[in-house]
């Protein structure tokens, strides 16, 4: 207990930029943080049986489609808390659970840290986000009222929650990842935007934020496997294909008519610090009907192309987070 409460006070300090010792310290919590994990274990780490096991839980019927301030809503920021707690990835604020301030019910995101290696790039931070949040019961069709959010957004948050397991059990990369699970997306964009603006107010680092947003099922006829919204605002796009080493990221012209980049959590990030902020996705308004429905079931995920993606994902992340200053950067 008194090494997870030492990890917790350094990371609350780290997190207020107090001083380089510090981030040496919450780099060195927990033996298996030091591992270098190869390309190779990247390449195979997720599976559809991981993917399809979290996806199972947070669209049944038993949260009724995840609700801000519901009793299903508390179920899922239970499980996350519980499965960061697990990976032993600390909080980043006093506790896992991020209370909103810019909303009438009780609501939460789940944040944890994962310290960067390098002392001298620790106080910067990549933010992965995703919202777990959903619009609960609606008018039934064909019986069924539970809008499960199968693909929106428990696949994005399988998605995190799967990258928070793998750089948990590595060598962190030079810079800070901060693992952010938004409550009342939904609602408009309410969680990132109250996160945003308490980080801001205390002088966070942003180096870049990653946001995973309805990636279950695989876009048709593409030559890439994911999108990324604002694909024209920054360099990310072209290396993430650098890192992943193969044409994993695209250009949607969809995603421009509707304006998706300020559409997701990404966008209250890049309101707030103006650094690289985009969503992955690969829901193209072609590959799936059951938007904000009840038939929006994890039956209808495909969780071999998830662990796919998520596997080509994490040298990405990797990347993003050791790259040298400047190497991202807005257009």
């Amino acid at each position: 207990m008194r090494g997870r409460n030492t990890c917790r006070q350094a990371a609350r300090a780290c997190g207020m930029l107090i001083g380089s010792a510090l981030l040496l310290l919450l780099g060195g919590c927990g033996s298996s943080r030091n591992r270098v994990c190869s390309p190779e274990e990247a390449a195979h780490f997720s599976d559809a049986r991981h993917m399809e096991k979290i996806v199972d839980y947070l669209a049944s019927d038993a949260l009724e489609g995840r609700n801000t301030g519901t009793e299903g809503g508390e179920l899922a920021a239970a499980y996350l808390e519980g499965q960061l707690k697990q990976y032993q990835i600390v909080p980043y604020f006093a506790t896992y659970r991020d209370t909103l301030s810019n909303v009438g019910e009780l609501s939460f995101n789940i944040v944890g840290v994962i310290p960067g290696s390098d002392p001298e790039l620790a106080g910067e931070f990549v933010v992965l986000g995703a919202h777990y949040d959903h619009i609960g019961r609606i008018a039934p069709i064909e019986g069924d009222s539970i809008a499960n959010g199968a693909n929106d957004n428990a696949s994005g948050t399988a998605t995190l929650l799967e990258l928070a397991r793998y750089f948990s059990g590595c060598r962190a990369p030079a810079r800070s990842l901060l693992i952010a699970f938004f409550g009342a997306e939904e609602r408009g964009l309410l969680g990132s935007a109250h996160m945003a603006a308490r980080l801001k107010q205390q002088g966070f680092r942003l180096h870049a934020m990653l946001n995973f947003e309805m990636t279950g099922v695989p876009m048709a006829d593409k030559d890439y496997q994911v999108y990324l919204t604002g694909y024209e605002k920054s360099n990310l796009a072209e290396l993430a294909n650098e890192y992943a080493g193969s044409n994993l990221v695209g250009l949607l012209p969809a995603a421009q008519e509707y304006n998706l980049f300020q559409r997701s959590d990404n966008y209250s990030f890049f309101n707030e610090f103006g650094v690289p902020a985009h969503t992955f996705s690969t829901f193209d308004f072609t590959n799936y009907n059951y938007y904000h429905k009840p038939g929006d079931e994890a039956s209808r995920m495909d969780f071999g192309h998830m662990s796919a993606v998520l596997n080509q994902l994490i040298p990405v992340v990797q990347g993003v987070a050791n790259a040298p200053p400047g190497n991202l950067k807005l257009n």
